[in-house]
């Protein structure tokens, strides 16, 4: 008996619709409209997803690929759909949000996206990881003041390069003064 349970369920699969960049959600809103009249409530698609990141698709989930084409057939940002089936894998590393955090280190150039600082650059001056809080000198500001801020109000401007290289150029010294110090003993 479960086997036919199991048989008269059926998953929807993913398509990817190719749109106008820019209009992904204008487009979503219209196949929901299309979908919810009388003549296309039976049709078998099952969601509309828009991700941020993915600028110009727009992925439906359906039984088929036929559904998906007359579901969007006529919409004047619709450039086409992409032949085949999207795997689930594929989509799901744009639905995790990733941390700014691990991409920061000290000395970098940020820039405030939100709250009273919004559009400011700063320096980084410490990470607070166990906080997810930053600790940030705004470099436009007439005098030195340390603000903490969480890591999601900001965005990377520019790595510090000089940080990474003054830890290597460390490494490379204790190497050196390593192999000094075998010349003398050898």
């Amino acid at each position: 008996m479960n086997n036919n349970v199991s048989n008269q369920v059926q998953r929807g699969r993913l398509f990817a619709v190719k749109i106008t960049a820019g209009q992904e959600k204008t487009v979503a809103t219209f196949i929901n409209i299309r979908l919810q009249t009388p003549e296309n409530k039976n049709k078998p698609v099952y969601s509309v997803l828009v991700l941020d990141a993915l600028k110009g698709y727009v992925f439906v989930e359906a039984a088929n690929a036929h559904s998906v084409g007359e579901s969007v057939y006529g919409f004047k940002h619709v450039k086409n759909q992409i032949p085949g089936v999207i795997q689930f894998s594929d989509v799901e590393k744009f639905l995790i949000p990733k941390s700014i955090l691990s991409e920061l280190d000290l000395d970098d150039i940020v820039e405030v996206v939100s709250g009273p600082f919004k559009g400011m650059r700063a320096k980084i001056t410490r990470v607070e990881k166990e906080k997810s809080e930053l600790i940030i000198v705004l470099l436009e500001a007439p005098y030195t003041l340390p603000i903490t801020i969480d890591v999601n109000s900001l965005k990377l401007v520019e790595k510090n390069s000089t940080y990474k290289s003054a830890e290597s150029s460390d490494s490379e010294s204790e190497e050196s003064s390593n192999s000094k110090s075998e010349e003398v003993n050898g």
